[in-house]
């Protein structure tokens, strides 16, 4: 029934915004964080954590240590779009869905065919010199040995938010503007925890409010409907 009321969402809706997490990329192959299977998770022999790996401090302290995990952890160049990806690209095609908003780095949405997306915590495909701000594609940081350096001499960093940086302004002032004139905004493959993505929910004003995710989330009280199972089923069966 929940399925059949959100066709009939999308079928009527010309405003839609999808708001998506790291269960949008799961069947495409890339982990997610939290969960039981998730980065988070999962035993290792490093001796610092996930979260103290990625955050901005270990960043510059220990760059070796860092580019270790994140070449093996947070890159997959072999991950293909899933149906997910491309049901949503098919509806920004024919003018209904008007921006993606996504917690992921891994770039899926755009190999679908997605062209609206604003990345909240960036993308590993995207790296900069710290030194002259040269760009650099993710093959050059994945070919690289150890730490990847610029020409000019100066290290290259992901250009992906890590913990104790903050979201780029920008893509915050345009994912509030984009919330805020959807009429139907769609939450998918995300619990809802992350603090500050989580927060733009509030300014949802439309219509209809509609959560998909595997395990409850804070929100799942103010939605229109909420399904609890793979976001990639619920497109297949819409689309």
């Amino acid at each position: 029934m929940s399925i059949d009321k959100l066709k009939e969402i999308v079928d009527n809706s010309t405003n839609i915004v999808f708001f998506g997490g790291a269960g949008v990329s799961t069947e495409s192959g890339i982990p997610d964080f939290r969960s039981a299977d998730g980065i988070y998770n999962k035993k290792t022999n490093l001796l610092y954590s996930p979260e103290e790996i990625l955050s901005h401090n270990f960043f510059f302290k220990h760059i070796e240590e860092f580019y270790k995990f994140y070449k093996e952890k947070m890159i997959y160049r072999e991950a293909k779009p899933n149906y997910a990806h491309i049901a949503l690209a098919k509806l920004e095609d024919i003018g209904k869905l008007k921006a993606i908003i996504t917690q992921n780095i891994d770039g899926l949405h755009q190999k679908a065919g997605s062209k609206n997306v604003l990345e909240l915590h960036g993308s590993v495909n995207r790296n900069y010199c710290i030194g002259c701000n040269k760009f650099y594609d993710v093959e050059y940081v994945i070919s690289s040995k150890d730490i990847p350096v610029c020409a000019c001499g100066g290290v290259i960093k992901p250009y992906v938010v890590l913990y104790g940086e903050q979201l780029d302004d920008n893509i915050i002032s345009k994912t509030i503007d984009s919330i805020s004139k959807a009429d139907t905004l769609i939450v998918g493959g995300t619990s809802l925890t992350v603090y500050p993505a989580s927060s733009f929910l509030k300014y949802f004003k439309g219509k209809h409010l509609v959560l998909i995710n595997k395990t409850p989330t804070p929100w799942d009280k103010q939605a229109n409907i909420v399904i609890n199972t793979n976001i990639s089923d619920v497109f297949k069966k819409i689309i």
